[in-house]
Order: C-alpha cells, then structure tokens, then sequence
C-alpha cells in the first residue's frame, strides 16, 4: 500500500497530481545538482543529453501509478558503475533533512564490489543508464531472510533490486531510508551467501551486507516491477 504523500527532496509534494514528465526532469535535475556529470568525466548538457531518452518511456511506463511516498516511488532513473563508481555515489547519499553522506561499510571493501553483480532473473539493461519501475522499500520483509523474501516476491511478479538501484532509490527520495525502514539488495550477488543492504549508521547511509539466510527486524528487502528499460 503507498503511504501518505510527503516532501521527496524539500520542494514539493507527491499527491495524485503526478506529473511523471516532470518527476523525471526532477530526478535528473538532482543528479547534476549533486555533481553526476562531473564524476561521468562529462559537461552538463553531455549527460543531460545521455539520460533525457529515457524521459517518454519514464512517462509511458509509470502510466497508472501513483506519485512518491515515503516507502514507494513509481520509477527510477537508475546510474549504473559505467557512469559513477559506486563509492562516489554512495557518498553522494544523505538522509531525508541531514548532511552526512554516506560510507561504505568497513566490511565491504571497495575492490569487493566489482564482483557483485545483478542476478540473472532481473535482465538489468546494458548501458550507463536505465529506468525502473515502482520501487518498494519491502517493509513487508521486515525480520523476513532475503532468501525467503525473494521466494515471496518472486511468487508475487516482483523481483528485488541492485547495488545500483538501491543508490538511485536514496540518493533520489532520501526519505526512503529510515530508522527501521532499511532494506537489502537481494539483486545483487557475488556467488557467496552475502547480500548487499542499505541501512543507517551514525546518521548517515551506509552500504553495506548481510546474510542471505539472517533476519533483522529493522532490515526489509527492496522490490520493483520485473521490467526495467535502458537507452539502447
């Protein structure tokens, strides 16, 4: 169920007047403010001319769904490590009204991530960058194990999402990420029993893993639309 609507980044509220066209030009008009195309090696207009294709199929896709709330979005424009690494985005991250930006987790070191990738099931599209469609924090798998998640959304037509999506979901509505209110990455694997996850620390976002077969009562696992559509 969608929440109440409430303040995405400080300077408007989501209520059933979704502008979706304008939702996207939003999202990418944040990514640059928070120095995206500088960190792409590329001038502004280069990245605003990479990532504005996806914008009709943004509007096409999120026909009949509802604005962002607190805990669901109905799409993501999604940077993925071809454009920004992902330590540079994650310490782009803060929480709803905070400063601090987010950290890697001491345990999960940087040379670790390139061996995460996203699982099979999902058909994450090639490319620096694509859209995803109504996200979910996964509340509902609060002190549920990812394993067990995943089998009940998988029965659901749902599938979790990635390391990259995560980044796009906070650094996008900041809000998502809350005391009790973090979730996994369950699409995310690197062939061991790890999964990546979004949780609070000292404040601040922070990436980290857990395991695929541990609950945690303030960890939920993050779910989206099977569809994903990139640029090519």
């Amino acid at each position: 169920m969608y929440g109440r609507p409430y303040d995405r980044v400080g300077d408007r509220m989501s209520d059933d007047r979704f502008d979706a066209a304008a939702e996207f030009d939003s999202q990418l008009d944040r990514l640059v403010k928070l120095g995206y195309p500088a960190l792409a090696g590329q001038t502004e207009e280069t990245f605003r001319a990479l990532l504005s294709p996806l914008r009709d199929a943004a509007v096409t896709g999120s026909a009949g769904l509802r604005g962002p709330t607190e805990g669901r979005v109905p799409f993501l424009l999604v940077t993925t490590r071809e454009l920004v690494p992902v330590p540079e985005r994650i310490a782009l991250t803060t929480l709803a009204g905070k400063r601090k930006t987010g950290i890697l987790d001491r345990n999960f070191p940087a040379d670790d991530l390139p061996t995460f990738h996203p699982i099979k099931e999902l058909e994450v599209p090639a490319g620096p960058a694509y859209l995803l469609f109504d996200v979910d924090r996964g509340e509902e798998y609060r002190n549920v194990a990812p394993s067990a998640a995943l089998e009940d959304m998988t029965a659901k037509d749902r599938l979790p999402i990635t390391i990259d999506e995560g980044l796009a979901f906070v650094t996008l509505y900041p809000a998502a990420l809350a005391s009790n209110r973090c979730f996994s990455l369950v699409g995310s694997r690197c062939g061991d029993r790890r999964v990546p996850a979004l949780w609070i620390s000292q404040g601040a976002p922070k990436l980290g893993w857990c395991w695929f077969g541990n609950p945690h009562t303030w960890l939920g696992s993050a779910t989206a639309n099977p569809v994903r559509v990139g640029l090519g």
